[in-house]
């Protein structure tokens, strides 16, 4: 059974809705999910689980959450090398760059998305929480 980790930081419901759906589809996929806040994994738990989807806003002018998120971010994007991962936040304003950026940071760093991230417009609709339930069902 595949363990999947889903690893988010929500400050208004949005992007918690999303990590939930997003289990859902781990489930429904015959995983197992784990929901975890940002502030409580570190890179010291990313070999547990065979997949990990992060889940975060866009905050500010577009970039994801400062205090708790990006440094939880920055402690395990070097153990991610040969993960699963995938990326999912809502936004309220803009046009998706902090995601865009998320992405390429990804890249740069090594990190090979196994499916296209998904992006809700404050509170995800129907399609939005489909799309996160494909992306939980795309990392078992």
């Amino acid at each position: 059974m595949s363990k999947v980790a889903v690893v988010y930081w929500s400050q208004t419901g949005n992007t918690e809705a999303m990590a939930n759906a997003v289990a859902e589809g781990v489930t429904a996929a015959g995983g197992e999910a784990a929901l975890i806040t940002a502030g409580d994994f570190n890179s010291g738990a990313v070999a547990e689980y065979d997949a990990i989807a992060f889940g975060c806003p866009s905050m500010g002018v577009e970039v994801l959450e400062e205090a708790e998120f990006q440094p939880m971010w920055d402690d395990v994007k070097g153990s991610l090398s040969g993960k699963k991962v995938a990326l999912f936040g809502s936004y309220g304003w803009g046009d998706g760059e902090w995601m865009r950026n998320w992405e390429a940071e990804c890249k740069e760093a090594g990190i090979d998305l196994a499916t296209e991230s998904v992006m809700a417009n404050e509170t995800p609709g129907d399609d939005d929480t489909q799309k996160c339930r494909e992306l939980g069902k795309a990392l078992v």
